[in-house]
């Protein structure tokens, strides 16, 4: 997986693709909500894999675990987010969508994790995203919505590793490594 790639991230433990879509939380911080989405052929479960604010990694450069990343949800342009506001179903911390294209701050930094001590993001493999700013890992469980289509399951941050916060990418558009190439 390389900066650029559009992937779609699975919760390895329900199966469920996250997800977001141009419907605000109707609590906490009224930004675009996060969920658990249980169908692989949707097009609101698509993100691309962009580098911190701050960093100088380029579009086709390899994720080393320990990374800072950010991911844009395709299609509203906003980022995957996070802050001390509680998530609506299990009052964990929250994560929503939030900015756009020119609009992004340190709460859409999230540290890559690989489970097992893998070197660079592969597809397939297991990691975990943890926040920078609160320090919550990406997390979902099997609670669901009744008012959210679908049967969507709330996506949250808790701040202690657990089996539920461990996701892998899944379907998507994988970018070739770029190769370094001198000057003439």
């Amino acid at each position: 997986i390389t900066y650029g790639s559009v992937i779609k991230l699975m919760h390895v433990k329900t199966k469920v693709r996250l997800h977001s879509h141009d419907m605000p939380y109707g609590s906490g911080s009224g930004q675009q909500s996060v969920t658990g989405f249980p169908n692989v052929d949707d097009s609101n479960s698509y993100w691309i894999v962009r580098a911190a604010l701050d960093s100088s990694a380029k579009q086709g450069n390899t994720i080393e675990s320990g990374s800072v990343i950010r991911l844009q949800h395709m299609l509203t342009r906003k980022w995957l987010h996070s802050h001390l506001h509680a998530s609506p179903l299990s009052g964990n911390l929250e994560v929503s969508c939030f900015g756009s294209d020119s609009e992004s701050d340190t709460g859409d930094h999230w540290r890559l994790e690989i489970e097992g001590g893998g070197k660079t993001w592969r597809q397939d493999q297991k990691i975990r995203l943890q926040h920078l700013d609160t320090s919550g890992f990406l997390h979902s469980h099997k609670k669901k919505y009744t008012r959210i289509p679908g049967g969507q399951q709330e996506v949250c941050g808790v701040r202690e590793k657990r089996a539920e916060n461990v996701w892998l990418a899944a379907e998507g558009v994988y970018l070739p490594v770029a190769e370094n190439k001198g000057t003439q």
